[in-house]
């Protein structure tokens, strides 16, 4: 009897727990991924009174960043597809790594804008080839927490760098920030590229029940991946309306990563010190918002039987996020400000568990290339975001930009009406 034989005969009853670690896996990545994009706009203010730059010109500098996130969403997606994510995920950490220490080198705004506009070309098929690592070993029942877990881990991330980033600053200086950052994607990319495998079958951990677990909650899935061309991807109205939502959802996504350190230090007259910890507590609140969207997704899926029924959640937090941004945008008081930002983001970021389990529900093995394009999309909102909310806080003050953000959050809701999950991509 073999190695491996013997591993499943002994264990068959009690299916072990791998899955979970790549789902952990998922998830320090995702944090790493916001760690780095948050430091930019955190360290904003140090870079601009350092190097000369205004408002509209960091703005330039953070569209650059975006508009590659955007556009390089499909390759990267792709890429994921083509040499599997044990290979694109290491190849593309180890890249936007290397660009966010490079960043702490920069010495002008040319010189910024061109390393930031790399550094999203590398951050580009994160998510997309994220999901598809997720893609092979998760259950059906599991996707929408999954989503709401990794998420979670990137709004996490998003939240505790602030902080840090203020502290870095106040010691070494806003160059070392990047340089501290950028170091965390290199060790994840090696123990990634160590451990990980494309399935679960290469696994040596994985033992047998374990194994037919997962492929007995994957062969619809597989069946629907298989079919899937770029035409069929694009000829019904599922698509069009997920990628419109996300579009919404991004764009004021980037609102609150970008702008509000700055926001809070410029308008609400937070200090330094200050504005880091009030910057941090509405990723906290989002971080449970991802989690509670994708938790509560997996519920309604598994009391009704229905993938449309996730849809309600994602209504109710773009609801959520309009009706909180308007008292926190109005409000004369810095702390209620702050207080309804939290409950506005929580609201937003109730919206993302069931946006990245729709590609996994409607397009199986095909996911990674569905999530980029939806992912391209949304960014193509967060690309014109910095552009928009800087022209507009010029010519009208701070509260135009974050009232637009709560008239796309009302929008995103109309939008999921129209939704229809239970309708596969491919059909």
């Amino acid at each position: 009897m073999t190695a491996r034989e013997n591993r499943g005969s002994s264990t068959a009853s009690a299916p072990t727990r791998i899955r979970y670690r790549v789902l952990g896996m998922t998830v320090a990545v995702y944090m790493i991924t916001y760690m780095d994009r948050v430091v930019i706009s955190n360290a904003g203010p140090s870079i601009r009174a350092d190097l000369g730059m205004s408002l509209v010109t960091f703005g330039w500098i953070l569209a650059s960043f975006r508009w590659s996130y955007a556009l390089f969403q499909i390759p990267g997606g792709w890429l994921g597809d083509r040499i599997g994510p044990r290979r694109a995920l290491a190849l593309i950490v180890t890249w936007w790594s290397i660009f966010t220490t490079a960043l702490g080198l920069a010495w002008s705004a040319t010189s910024m804008t061109f390393i930031s506009f790399f550094f999203g070309v590398g951050e580009a098929g994160a998510f997309p080839i994220a999901t598809r690592s997720l893609s092979r070993w998760l259950l059906p029942g599991e996707r929408g927490l999954a989503q709401g877990l990794t998420h979670a881990g990137s709004r996490l991330g998003a939240a505790l760098a602030p902080p840090l980033v203020v502290y870095i600053i106040s010691l070494y200086g806003w160059r070392a920030a990047f340089y501290a950052f950028g170091s965390l994607g290199l060790i994840w990319s090696a123990l990634w590229f160590v451990w990980y495998r494309d399935t679960p079958a290469e696994h040596g951990a994985v033992n047998d029940a374990e194994r037919e677990l997962i492929e007995a909650g994957s062969r619809n899935r597989k069946n629907i991946g298989a079919s899937l061309t770029w035409r069929k991807m694009f000829s019904g109205s599922t698509m069009w309306y997920l990628c419109a939502a996300y579009f919404c959802y991004t764009y004021a996504l980037a609102t609150y990563l970008d702008w509000l350190p700055t926001y809070l230090k410029e308008y609400r007259h937070y200090s330094l010190a200050k504005m880091g910890f009030y910057a941090m507590l509405p990723m906290l609140a989002g971080t449970v918002g991802d989690f509670t969207g994708g938790w509560l997704a997996d519920i309604r899926l598994r009391r009704t039987g229905r993938l449309n029924s996730r849809r309600a959640v994602a209504i109710a937090g773009f609801l959520g996020g309009a009706l909180f941004i308007i008292p926190a945008t109005l409000t004369s008081s810095p702390g209620l400000c702050v207080m309804f930002t939290c409950m506005a983001f929580f609201g937003v970021e109730l919206t993302v568990g069931v946006s990245w389990a729709i590609p996994l529900d409607i397009a199986g093995d095909r996911a990674g290339s569905v999530s980029s394009v939806m992912n391209m999309c949304g960014n193509i909102g967060g690309a014109i975001s910095p552009i928009v909310l800087t022209y507009a806080q010029r010519l009208y003050g701070w509260n135009v930009p974050f009232l637009i953000t709560a008239a796309l959050c009302a929008l995103g809701a109309l939008l999921y009406c129209k939704i229809d999950i239970d309708r596969k991509v491919a059909s």
